[in-house]
């Protein structure tokens, strides 16, 4: 499709063109240097590389194509935003960006200069009129998963659209219970915004989409526990990362034809680095597009990335819904049950997570994990204290890194996973 119309698609969605053309220049450049310079990768990275160039143009044009139809947008930054109902009401449900420095002196006109990247990020998206996703949204979907989010939302709200969902911070029957209510309320939510009833049938085949969507990740997870790595740690996000983008049902068929290729590569012990190569596991932080610094500085510092503990990663994959109710109300209960799985840093106690970073370590066989934290995220920096202790005792070496968004620290991150990978070696 040619420049000029995704110009003018871009124009009516009131986006800053200049300042969005350069965007797309740097994340471009950025890609290339990341991604596109690797050797050895998949046929099926292919298809990563197209969504990458297209996220701006061809999704948004399938999107505002839709949008044109009927079909309302659902923006989120959060997995606890449960997808089944949103398909069910038959809208549209998107990640919203927040992976990049943006509209950050106009953001910190709106919250404190001490907030976590990821928030200012998608703040600073917002005011600059940047991003296409979160300008086609009819709704935005906030969740109260920390102290900065929720302050935050109060004054997102008076530009967009916002429903915020109550996530609670323990795990009793109560909590659960106010869990319930609040997808309840989501439901509602959804259902006054398209005009949409959602039914039985309908939030069967939402949940069979989203479960076979898990699967396909479940199954590529599994895939990385061959040795040599089969697949590059980059890759693998960034697999996560168009999960929250691409259309669920093209995602979950071409991430399935790449696991094919994978276990074709696997089977003839081919891998993107020598067997021997130390094996790390990032947890901690969600990474969103395009925050590829940290595993590119660990793939270029002699070791591969063969899992991710986040929510770009097993967090948001990990379990599935129990599809086995022949109600409505069975099914929400399902819904339910399984976000209150998530084990978020919100929650405490958080024994959960320990428990699920030590049998990953196990499960991937790897050498040491980096534990991920933005600067400024309170929950994972405190927990990071706690899955050092777990991992020791688990005879696991741990690196703990605290960053953001800029490039200013790259050749300090750099020595540091250097130092951790000879160590491990």
């Amino acid at each position: 499709m040619s420049e000029s119309v995704y110009k003018e698609m871009w124009e009516n969605l009131n986006l800053d063109i200049p300042a969005h053309d350069g965007l797309l220049e740097v994340l471009g450049k950025f890609y290339g240097d990341i991604y596109l310079s690797q050797q050895g990768r998949l046929k099926g990275a292919e298809y990563l590389d197209f969504v990458l160039s297209e996220v701006h143009g061809l999704r948004i044009k399938e999107i505002m194509d839709q949008k044109a139809q009927g079909k309302k947008v659902v923006g989120t930054f959060c997995v606890f935003v449960p997808e089944e109902l949103t398909l069910a009401a038959d809208a549209i449900q998107v990640g919203l960006c927040a992976g990049a420095e943006a509209g950050t002196e106009a953001a910190e006109a709106l919250v404190p200069r001490n907030t976590c990247a990821l928030i200012k990020s998608f703040v600073g998206f917002k005011l600059a009129r940047i991003c296409p996703f979160t300008e086609s949204c009819d709704m935005i979907v906030g969740e109260t998963t920390c102290d900065g989010k929720k302050k935050t939302y109060e004054a997102f709200g008076d530009l967009v659209n916002m429903h915020v969902m109550e996530v609670p911070q323990q795990k009793n029957a109560t909590d659960r219970d106010m869990w319930k209510a609040e997808v309840l309320r989501y439901k509602d939510a959804l259902e006054k915004l398209t005009g949409n009833t959602i039914t039985t049938e309908k939030l069967r085949d939402a949940i069979r989409i989203v479960n076979e969507k898990r699967r396909a990740l479940q199954r590529l997870n599994e895939l990385r526990k061959a040795t040599p790595a089969p697949i590059s740690g980059r890759d693998a996000l960034l697999i996560n990362q168009i999960s929250f983008y691409d259309d669920p049902v093209r995602f979950t068929r071409k991430i399935n034809e790449l696991c094919d290729e994978l276990e074709a590569r696997i089977a003839e012990k081919q891998g993107v680095a020598p067997e021997g190569t130390p094996r790390l596991m990032l947890s901690g932080c969600p990474m969103a597009v395009p925050n590829w610094k940290l595993p590119y500085i660990i793939e270029s510092s002699g070791a591969v990335v063969v899992g991710e503990e986040s929510c770009i990663g097993t967090r948001n994959s990990r379990d599935l819904v129990v599809d086995e109710g022949d109600s409505l109300e069975s099914m929400l209960d399902a819904i339910a049950d399984r976000y209150m799985k998530i084990d978020c840093a919100c929650f405490t106690p958080n024994t959960e997570r320990e428990d699920n970073v030590e049998t990953m370590a196990k499960d991937l066989d790897v050498d040491g994990v980096i534990h991920y934290a933005l600067m400024f995220c309170q929950p994972y920096a405190h927990e990071a204290f706690k899955i050092d202790k777990t991992l020791s005792e688990a005879g696991v070496p741990m690196l703990a890194i605290e960053t953001d968004y800029s490039m200013e620290d790259v050749e300090q991150l750099k020595t540091r996973v250097e130092a951790f990978v000879e160590m491990i070696k």
